[in-house]
């Protein structure tokens, strides 16, 4: 026993001096902790100051069974199970039932509910039993801080997030600013899992991250996201997209990009705007007569032979929509009615044997180089070069009408953009500033990408026949004498690539007769342009309708149409009643001189060949013109009765 007592007395002398240092240590380990305060990322808002992303606290719920006094429970089970009933949808019996289990097989981490709310947990806290706290109620709260988009689901993907899904959208390219530095605080041990803070002179105050203030407005954007989904669900469309963006500054006002799930639902699949570069179709048509235009080449009312509406270019067909044809139309009229044998023939004529040139347009244009987004995922333009291999003796005239070329719907918008911005063509943008602590940080100002697209004579042009489209042209199905509308319609066909099948058989390498891009993009007011906007759909349900009229077009007037609706502007109230005698039978009387007038065929020599075309055709005459420029004779003389529907030839000098 003498031994054994010096033993014990060397080794707690051993143990307290040789190895005090280790085991002093090792307990504090085991004790005390430095626990890591996460800071909150910064928040995303809207233009108007409404918030488009955001941390929230949020909590799991769990209870320890055996730490409830029984007859505590007991008395109090039925109470509980009432409250978690009320709040959480289950039956009192469901929750009684779960309880009495729990406690019976002493289980000590119940799950009671996940991802529960600020608000919910306070008041779980009140509920019985609950409020007697951790050592008798049981109740344990584990928190967490979550990303939350106040609006839901809209503009998801370019709004964007920085997480195990990876950098998207404006959170995952400012995801280094938004987030904040992390605090640290001690925390003692004095229960099991039970940690409480301690004061130490080296704690660590968490920082919250900086904010992002981007250009989305809340109104146009939810009207942007809802009438894209209910075009895309009565067409039963695989994928759309729609942009509106104010014309003078380049900020992008909504974004809605819509994708369809197998059980035909529609979310945030993919940011298709940024991302999809596919062929443009007709829409491209604008850059071609643009070109043509702006080189002088053509005018307005230079006259195209559309034949029979069908030519074939080295034994590959073009072909209008309209069967038979149009005949023989002006310029402006080939790209009112959308006529692909007529902006073929066009660029063919004066630019087969200069392609260089053309491509060089459409490389001032915007077309040949991506935008440059700081959001991550932009396509890759693709316009093809004389000096390519893949050039081919129909490359330039395919590409007149937007096909051999792959643009994406951001591209298309900016060009579409600068016509209504009078040439000046400025760079898309969806962030207006940063914030860190209420302080402006950085301002994005308005980046002007190229000064002057074209001429102002050639832009005037275009814009009166852009307007034309909706008055007269393939678009006048969303004519509206209350607003002005200016734009093209688009229809391409989709290029099926060539693949092997399971069989090993190649498939594919053709365009397909059942699979189509329906496209719209344009500008409003017509006159006085304040937003641009395209519409982008993929694979409508072809027996519903497929044309760009039929499926794009609508989707655009209802944005332009609610747009004009919300935005407040000065009315002048003006009373059209007429209050005197004398003024109401001058009035009549220069109505009847008026319309005696136009009962007569009017005398248009000497006039732009355009504004004749445009007069005549107006008061129901249909138009012929050879030649260019203004009129030198026409085939009805001036006041020979007025008979709707005759044909008038004009011949312009």
């Amino acid at each position: 026993m003498s031994c054994f007592l010096v033993a014990i007395i060397i080794k707690v002398v051993h143990i307290q001096y040789a190895q005090g240092e280790k085991y002093k240590k090792l307990s504090t380990e085991l004790t005390i902790k430095q626990d890591t305060i996460r800071s909150n990322k910064g928040n995303v808002y809207a233009a108007d100051g409404n918030l488009l992303a955001t941390s929230m606290s949020k909590y799991t719920i769990r209870m320890d069974a055996v730490a409830v006094n029984s007859a505590v429970f007991e008395k109090n089970i039925a109470g509980l199970s009432k409250e978690l009933s009320a709040m959480f949808g289950n039956s009192t019996s469901y929750y009684q039932n779960k309880l009495r289990s729990a406690k019976k097989h002493k289980n000590r981490y119940l799950l009671i509910a996940r991802n529960v709310g600020y608000n919910d947990y306070l008041k779980m806290k009140k509920f019985p039993i609950f409020n007697r706290g951790v050592y008798q109620g049981g109740f344990i709260a584990e928190h967490k801080t979550v990303r939350a988009h106040p609006i839901g689901k809209i503009a998801e993907r370019t709004i964007g997030y920085d997480d195990f899904r990876g950098e998207a959208g404006i959170e995952g390219a400012f995801a280094d600013f938004m987030q904040g530095e992390n605090g640290l605080r001690w925390k003692q041990k004095i229960a099991k899992n039970q940690w409480k803070p301690i004061s130490d002179v080296n704690e660590k105050e968490p920082i919250d991250g900086h904010d992002v203030i981007t250009t989305i407005d809340v109104n146009i954007q939810d009207i942007t996201h809802h009438a894209l989904l209910r075009q895309l669900e009565y067409f039963e469309a695989d994928h759309g997209c729609a942009v509106v963006m104010e014309t003078a500054t380049g900020e992008i006002k909504a974004i809605s990009n819509l994708g369809r799930t197998s059980t035909g639902k529609y979310f945030e699949k993919r940011n298709y705007a940024v991302w999809e570069s596919h062929e443009p179709g007709s829409t491209f048509k604008l850059a071609s007569l643009m070109a043509i235009l702006d080189d002088k080449l053509i005018d307005t009312s230079t006259v195209v032979d559309t034949e029979k509406g069908k030519i074939y270019i080295n034994n590959r067909k073009v072909e209008d929509s309209r069967k038979g044809g149009y005949g023989k139309i002006s310029a402006a009229r080939v790209f009112e009615v959308s006529s692909n044998v007529g902006i073929v023939k066009l660029i063919r004529k004066h630019y087969d044997h200069q392609p260089e040139k053309f491509i060089r347009k459409i490389e001032k244009y915007g077309f040949a180089k991506p935008i440059g987004f700081q959001i991550k995922g932009e396509g890759k333009p693709y316009v093809p070069k004389p000096t390519d291999k893949s050039w081919s003796k129909i490359s330039l005239e395919w590409m007149s009408w937007g096909y051999g070329i792959s643009v994406t719907p951001m591209q298309t918008l900016m060009f579409y953009n600068a016509v209504a911005n009078n040439g000046v063509m400025v760079k898309p943008h969806f962030v207006k500033e940063l914030r860190r602590q209420d302080k402006t940080e950085k301002i994005f100002e308005t980046e002007v990408v190229n000064p002057r697209i074209a001429s102002q004579e050639t832009l005037k042009k275009i814009r009166k026949i852009m307007e034309n489209v909706v008055i007269k042209g393939t678009a006048s199905n969303i004519y509206s004498s209350n607003f002005s509308m200016a734009g093209k319609t688009g229809t391409a066909k989709k290029y099926i690539p060539r693949t092997k099948n399971k069989s090993g058989e190649w498939e594919g390498g053709y365009y397909s007769n059942k699979h189509y891009v329906a496209s719209f993009a344009g500008f409003f007011p017509a006159d006085t342009p304040k937003y641009s906007c395209i519409v982008v759909v993929h694979d409508p349900d072809k027996s519903k309708g497929y044309y760009g009229a039929t499926v794009a077009a609508p989707i655009f007037k209802e944005i332009a149409q609610k747009i004009y609706t919300t935005t407040p502007v000065d009315n002048q109230s003006v009373d059209d009643k007429i209050e005197f005698t004398s003024i109401e039978n001058q009035y009549s009387h220069y109505n009847k001189i008026v319309n005696n007038e136009y009962a007569k065929v009017p005398n248009v020599q000497g006039m732009a060949g355009m504004d004749a075309v445009s007069l005549l055709e107006n008061i129901g005459l249909k138009v012929e013109v050879s030649g260019v420029g203004k009129v030198q004779n026409q085939s009805i003389k001036r006041g020979e009765k007025l008979e709707k529907g005759a044909t008038i030839i004009l011949k312009l000098s």
